[in-house]
């Protein structure tokens, strides 16, 4: 199987770290993405309709939001890994995640839906990292103002969705 490594510093932005701090230092990109899908899948379909509606504070997203909000970055960091892998130059943008989710209705979806499309969205990521050629993964493009390449953003994803999964077992979970 292809081997994405953990990018180096200077190939990501710092404020990453976060995320990179949850993964192990020499994981593989490719088989994270399969574990975490099924991890954050067993999860959220062994919750109870209370805890997917549970808020724990004023102004924080439900479980529902939580999971859109994972793929709605899942789909703009795989779109900016596509566009620097592909020799764009260009800056892409960032993007308003408060704003998203208060658009995305999510609270109003069916969760066996979001787990579906979490799954499928979560096997189109898959293979589009597996078809970018080493030399793709290390193309330094622009994002939000950063630079990146695309094997930080597979981690970007990773860590991101591992620091909301840990959110929700401490938050929303009963002790």
């Amino acid at each position: 199987m292809k081997n994405i490594t953990r990018p180096k510093q200077g190939e990501y932005p710092v404020y990453f770290e976060k995320y990179y701090s949850n993964i192990p230092p020499d994981a593989n990109a490719l088989d994270l993405f399969t574990q975490s899908n099924f991890d954050t899948v067993d999860l959220v379909t062994s919750l109870d309709a209370e805890t997917l509606t549970y808020r724990y504070d004023v102004g924080k997203w439900s479980i529902p939001e939580i999971i859109q909000h994972l793929m709605d970055s899942e789909r703009v960091f795989a779109y900016r890994a596509l566009r620097i892998a592909r020799g764009d130059k260009s800056e892409n943008p960032g993007y308003d995640e408060n704003m998203f989710a208060v658009n995305s209705k999510a609270s109003t979806r069916n969760m066996i839906d979001m787990v579906r499309e979490f799954s499928l969205l979560r096997a189109s990521t898959i293979e589009l990292f597996k078809s970018f050629s080493d030399e793709d993964l290390t193309q330094i493009g622009f994002a939000n103002g950063y630079e990146v390449t695309p094997a930080a953003l597979a981690y970007a994803i990773i860590g991101h969705e591992r620091h909301h999964i840990a959110v929700i077992e401490d938050k929303y979970l009963p002790k």
